[in-house]
């Protein structure tokens, strides 16, 4: 079948990419070779397609959920200057809500959810957000008083709402600006530390997703 899907398509001019042509066998199926062209395909147990782990059996998301968590833990590592600076927590928050949630959440509104996955969610961003207060566990401060301070919108509220999106931001500089800092950018500019923080995260919003 591949062998003539192959065919049919340099009829029409195109032809398959055999380098990212994956095959992957279910627990139901006996693993065998699989060739185009008499070119072998590799066989994978997992596979990236369109930015999600694509993965067969029971916990098809497992993967997905640890890569994602990743993921966020590398654009909050990117934008660490930022959450650790002076600038006011509602600009952190607003940075958090816009480069760093996204990233964690994306294609959330696919998986198969359990506890557990949502529990490992929450642990990340708890961390996260003892890390943009300059807390710590030994700290012993109550998981709420972490949130009252924060005021980032929970991860688990965010999965569940199917919204784990990039904010699109289209347009001049200006458009930009209001998105990751708000109606008030004008006036947040004047600050040339804070506005340049706050340009690194806008910056990173559109390299994040991975």
């Amino acid at each position: 079948m591949l062998n003539s899907l192959n065919e049919s398509s340099r009829r029409v001019g195109l032809g398959m990419n055999l380098d990212k042509t994956k095959v992957m066998f279910n627990k139901h199926v006996i693993p065998r070779p699989v060739s185009v062209d008499g070119i072998l395909l590799e066989v994978v147990q997992d596979y990236i397609y369109l930015g999600h782990t694509i993965q067969l059996g029971r916990n098809n998301f497992e993967k997905e959920a640890e890569r994602r968590i990743q993921l966020g833990w590398a654009a909050f590592g990117g934008l660490r200057r930022v959450f650790t600076s002076k600038i006011p927590q509602s600009l952190k928050t607003k940075v958090f809500e816009q480069c760093v949630l996204p990233v964690l959440t994306y294609g959330a509104e696919t998986w198969t959810l359990t506890k557990g996955l949502v529990h490992r969610f929450k642990v990340a961003q708890r961390a996260m957000e003892r890390a943009m207060l300059g807390v710590s566990l030994k700290d012993r401060i109550r998981n709420e008083t972490i949130r009252e301070r924060t005021k980032v919108t929970d991860v688990a509220q965010r999965i569940r709402s199917g919204s784990g999106l990039v904010t699109c931001v289209v347009g001049p500089m200006a458009v930009g600006a209001d998105v990751i800092a708000g109606v008030g950018w004008m006036r947040i500019a004047e600050s040339r530390d804070v506005w340049r923080e706050l340009g690194e995260a806008y910056v990173q919003q559109w390299t994040a997703i991975g």
